[in-house]
């Protein structure tokens, strides 16, 4: 057993006596990393980093005053030094570090065990922390969620901000659905790939934002764009176009709520479908094939399946347009469907499927407003928890926010420090409330938090492994 596994057996049969003894000053007072840290790091911390066996970079953060918390994330080495939540970590007493993605990409079970692989050379360093927490953001919130599920044994615990939780091939799968919609009602003569995506992505995602520019100026462009949205299950607020946020829209107004259904297809820096791009052209290439499919797939159940708002939404557009919304179900009905290759399902299997099986306390956070992770999601994620019987060491959060990961460092601070809550007291307490995580966040920062109850919709393909 390593010296961590040490310290986390004592830390559960003897909790208040090892966490008070870990977490003095002069326990960790021997633990340090001694190399040099990038300019622009935060003051009274030293760094450790270095290369995994794979050739993935490492870096590891650690304050003086180290609370005897890690944090280890999938794309830490690849931030600047001075980013604003390192410096907020590292001032409340955490070691923040982690790896990137330039070499595992979208091979997430490489990228997992990479986690794990940085943690223990964390440990063979700086000392084994009293606690280590897997989190990060986009990908790395992903790879998290994977490695509580893959490396209970390794980390304690693990909060996910804005992962993909439905798992890499059911969002795969949702992601198809929306661009088929697209492609098969509005630009079925037109050269836009939906798998098969040529190399040159930024060419392709400016075919796509284009055409969707040109469908969004008329009524009948903005019902298909309405429905592609709903059946992908995107929110119906978004970025525009220069990536600014957008006032969210009243759920009783379906012109507004259209036109967010559209930004987050078509706005911003990151839109969905620059995503459906990049991404699915890395995918496939590392797969050797096509990994999705909509054989099968009723796409009017799949209508249903979407929130009232996205469903009043739709109706209303093909009011207006003149549009009969059955005729285009059932043309979506008739429309070739995409078979998937099996080799390449398998690939994506082999990345992480959710199963349930958490054997740690995990903390899910994901904007109510991310185009990218959307929030059915998560919904995918709570369900084969509870199925699992595994409730009782998972919450799950929503921050009121528009676009991908669009959390302020108080907001993530905020659920850090519910975690560490959670580790050192044993049980969930009010702080990951709403009104409990607002008290974290407005305790780290100025202004108030923004996290919210909310409830999202049925994932409406999920995908839990055959």
């Amino acid at each position: 057993m390593s010296s961590s596994k040490v310290c986390r057996a004592v830390a559960v049969g003897t909790a208040a006596v090892a966490v008070a003894a870990l977490a003095s000053p002069a326990a960790a007072a021997g633990a340090r990393a001694t190399g040099p840290c990038p300019a622009g790091s935060p003051a009274r911390v030293s760094c450790t980093e270095g290369v995994l066996a794979d050739g993935t970079p490492y870096r590891f953060v650690v304050p003086d005053r180290w609370n005897g918390v890690v944090l280890v994330d999938l794309d830490f080495a690849s931030r600047a030094a001075d980013e604003p939540l390192t410096g907020e970590l590292t001032g409340r007493g955490y070691a923040v570090g982690g790896t990137t993605r330039t070499v595992t990409g979208w091979d997430i079970a490489a990228a997992i065990d990479n986690q794990a692989a940085a943690l223990e050379r964390f440990e063979d360093t700086v000392g084994a922390p009293r606690w280590a927490v897997a989190s990060g953001r986009s990908m790395g919130g992903f790879v998290s969620a994977g490695v509580a599920q893959v490396h209970p044994g390794a980390f304690d615990a693990a909060v996910p901000f804005c992962g993909g939780l439905g798992g890499a091939v059911g969002q795969w799968n949702q992601k198809l659905d929306t661009v088929f919609t697209l492609k098969s009602l509005l630009f079925a003569d037109r050269s836009l790939p939906v798998t098969g995506v040529p190399a040159d992505t930024g060419q392709a995602t400016r075919d796509w934002v284009a055409a969707l520019a040109e469908a969004q100026g008329t009524p009948r462009g903005r019902a298909r764009i309405a429905l592609a949205a709903a059946v992908g299950q995107l929110p119906g607020w978004g970025l525009d176009a220069d990536g600014g946020a957008t006032p969210k829209p009243r759920p009783g107004d379906p012109v507004a709520v259209q036109e967010g259904m559209y930004l987050a297809l078509a706005g911003g820096a990151q839109p969905y479908i620059g995503q459906a791009m990049s991404s699915r052209r890395a995918i496939e290439a590392l797969a050797g094939g096509n990994p999705s499919w909509n054989t099968g797939v009723d796409y009017a159940r799949q209508l249903a399946a979407a929130g009232p708002e996205a469903h009043r939404t739709v109706r209303t557009m093909y009011a207006r347009a003149g549009l009969d919304l059955g005729d285009d179900l059932r043309t979506l009905a008739r429309a070739p469907r995409i078979a998937a290759d099996a080799e390449a399902v398998r690939y994506l299997e082999k990345g992480i499927v959710f199963d349930g099986d958490l054997r740690i306390p995990v903390l899910t956070v994901n904007p109510v407003g991310d185009q990218i992770s959307t929030v059915a999601q998560q919904q995918s994620y709570g369900l084969v928890v509870r199925r699992a019987g595994n409730a009782a060491l998972l919450r799950q959060s929503y921050v009121d926010t528009v676009g991908h990961c669009t959390f302020t460092p108080g907001e993530q601070v905020a659920a850090i420090t519910a975690m560490t809550k959670r580790l050192d007291t044993g049980h969930w307490s009010g702080t990951t409330s709403p009104a409990g995580l607002n008290r974290l966040t407005a305790s780290a920062q100025d202004e108030p938090g923004r996290y919210v109850h909310h409830r999202p919709p049925v994932f409406n393909r999920p995908y839990f492994g055959d």
